[in-house]
C-alpha cells in the first residue's frame, strides 16, 4: 500500500505540484489506525511523515521542472523565507490541537481549495505578483497551513501564483520548489515536538514514522519525473480542473470519516 501510495504521491507532486501530502496523510492515518496507533497520536503521526516524504519527493520534481526551465526561481528566492517561519509556526500549532480537529481541518481545507480553483481563479489581465514583502507574507501564510495540514504547499500556492497571472505551468513547477522549504521546517518541527510523546508507532523520529518514510519515497522519487512530463502535455484548462476534482474527492472522503 505504501509503495502504491508513494508511486501515486510522486506523478502528482509531478503533474500538480504538490508534495503528495493530500493523498499521503489520509492513507496514512488509515495506515497507522489499522496497526492500532491511539488517536491521540495519529493524525499528528501522519502528517509529520508526509513532510518527512515531501523534501525527498520535492527534490525529484524539481530536477524535472528545472530540466524544462519552468521554474521561477526569483519568486522562489522571495517567498522561501516566511515559508521557512511559516513552516515551523505550522508545526508547533499542531501538536496543541487534537487528532479529530487536524481530521476536520484538513478535509474543509481541501474543499476550500478545490472550490476556489474550479470556480473562482480568473485572473485578471493587470494582476501580478507582489513584490519582496507580499511574497514574504505569502509564503508566511502558505508555510504554516501546509505544515499544519501536512502538504508540499502546492494546494495553497499553484492558485496563488495563477490568482497573480503566472502561467499554470509555471505555477506548478515553482509549486513545487517551495514544497522542499515547507516540507524541510515543517518535518524538523514535527520531529522536534514529538520528540517524548506517547502514543508514537515504533522506529518513530518525534511524529516521523521511519518504516513508512521509506515506503513512500522510493516510489515516489522514481514517478516524480513521470508527473512533470505530463504537467507539460496537458492544456492548461485541464490541468486546473484535474486538480479541482481531485482534492474534492479526497477532501469529501476524509470528511465523511
Amino acid at each position: 500500500m505504501l509503495l502504491g501510495m508513494g508511486a501515486l504521491a510522486g506523478t502528482l507532486a509531478g503533474l500538480l505540484g504538490i508534495g503528495g501530502g493530500i493523498i499521503i496523510v489520509p492513507v496514512l492515518a488509515l495506515v497507522f489506525q489499522h496497526q492500532g496507533v491511539e488517536s491521540a497520536a495519529l493524525m499528528h503521526v501522519a502528517i509529520g511523515t508526509s513532510l518527512g516524504t515531501i523534501v525527498v519527493t520535492s527534490l525529484s520534481s524539481i530536477r524535472a521542472h528545472h530540466r524544462r526551465g519552468a521554474i521561477q526561481w526569483p519568486v522562489f528566492r522571495y517567498i522561501t523565507p516566511g515559508i521557512i517561519v511559516g513552516g515551523f509556526i505550522g508545526a508547533a500549532v499542531a501538536e496543541q490541537l487534537p487528532g479529530e480537529t487536524l481530521r476536520l481541518a484538513f478535509s474543509i481545507f481541501m474543499l476550500l481549495v478545490a472550490a476556489q480553483m474550479a470556480l473562482g481563479n480568473a485572473a485578471k489581465p493587470h494582476r501580478t505578483l507582489p513584490g519582496r514583502v507580499g511574497l514574504a507574507v505569502a509564503g508566511l501564510v502558505i508555510g504554516s497551513v501546509s505544515a499544519l495540514m501536512g502538504v508540499g504547499g502546492g494546494s495553497m500556492s499553484v492558485p496563488f501564483l495563477t490568482w497573480c497571472n503566472m502561467a499554470v505551468r509555471n505555477a506548478v513547477a515553482t509549486s513545487a520548489a517551495i514544497g522542499l522549504p515547507i516540507a524541510l521546517s515543517g518535518s524538523i518541527g514535527f520531529i522536534i515536538s514529538g520528540w517524548s510523546a506517547a502514543a508514537r508507532p515504533a522506529w518513530s523520529l518525534g511524529y516521523v514514522n521511519l518504516p513508512a518514510f521509506l515506503g513512500i519515497v522510493v516510489a515516489s522519487t522514481l514517478f516524480a519525473p513521470l508527473g512533470a512530463r505530463l504537467a507539460h502535455t496537458i492544456p492548461e484548462r485541464t490541468l486546473k480542473r484535474v486538480f479541482a476534482a481531485f482534492l474534492t474527492v479526497l477532501g469529501l472522503k476524509l470528511l465523511l470519516g
